[in-house]
């Protein structure tokens, strides 16, 4: 029962009210939906740094009427203009309205349109970064503390979430991320070797001006080469990424 209730803005209250310790049991009651669902919903946010998404039929197309396709065919054939121009014709000369995403159904059925190539192209898939085994893969981020305004750089374990090492800087500059690392490689290098590391795009980790071998001036980029760990860079735009990372820091300002 407690699933049908659920909506997405139920879904921002229980993860707000959680940043803030409130039990699940106190959220179930507020909602009234159960902790159960409350603590999956809360789950699904460590774990991927995001909101759970709610699945959703959406509405069904109405059945296309023998005389709307009638109708469309003989406006297409006295105009030949697209889909979006002959729903304003439609309305003009011909007093009726049909949405253009039905008009261009009905063309494409009477071979009187084409596909949009763009459309028809499978998004890219978003690769979700998540090892099983201890310092096989690192998390190193940036975070501008709301407390004191000072820089924040934490190195994370993917396996196991554990932040191995971090700092409060004045600003935010290549020598702080290195010493970092050189701190973790003192570390834990001993136990296993490191052999990849997940940052952005940001200028402290990432040179996005590039010769024609892909080669830039960045300090940290030649460290970590030099070091024999691959750099994976995360898509622009797209911090869920390095969601584990940015919810450290949720956690880390409350």
């Amino acid at each position: 029962m407690g699933n049908r209730k659920l909506t997405s803005r139920k879904i921002t209250y229980i993860i707000n009210s959680k940043k803030r310790g409130q039990s699940n049991k106190q959220i179930a009651i507020d909602l009234k939906i159960s902790i159960s669902t409350v603590k999956r919903v809360w789950m699904y946010y460590l774990d991927t740094g995001e909101k759970l998404l709610l699945k959703n039929g959406g509405r069904r197309m109405k059945e296309i009427k023998d005389y709307e396709e009638k109708i469309v065919i003989r406006a297409y054939k006295d105009q030949r203009v697209g889909a979006r121009r002959l729903e304003k014709i439609l309305d003009q000369d011909y007093g009726i309205h049909i949405p253009h995403n039905r008009i261009h159904k009905i063309l494409l059925k009477n071979n009187m349109a084409k596909e949009n190539e763009k459309k028809k192209r499978p998004r890219k898939k978003w690769i979700r970064y998540e090892r099983k085994h201890l310092l096989s893969l690192l998390h190193l981020d940036w975070h501008t503390s709301e407390y004191n305004g000072k820089e924040v750089c934490v190195v994370m374990d993917d396996a196991s979430r554990k932040i191995l090492t971090g700092g409060e800087f004045e600003n935010e500059k290549q020598e702080h991320v290195i010493k970092l690392m050189d701190n973790v490689l003192k570390e834990y290098s001993h136990i296993m070797e490191i052999s990849e590391i997940l940052t952005d795009r940001g200028s402290q980790f990432y040179a996005n001006k590039r010769d024609k071998n892909n080669e830039a001036n960045n300090n940290f980029e030649k460290y970590i080469k030099e070091k024999g760990i691959m750099h994976i860079v995360s898509r622009s735009h797209h911090p869920q990424t390095n969601g584990k990372l940015e919810k450290w820091f949720d956690l880390y300002e409350a």
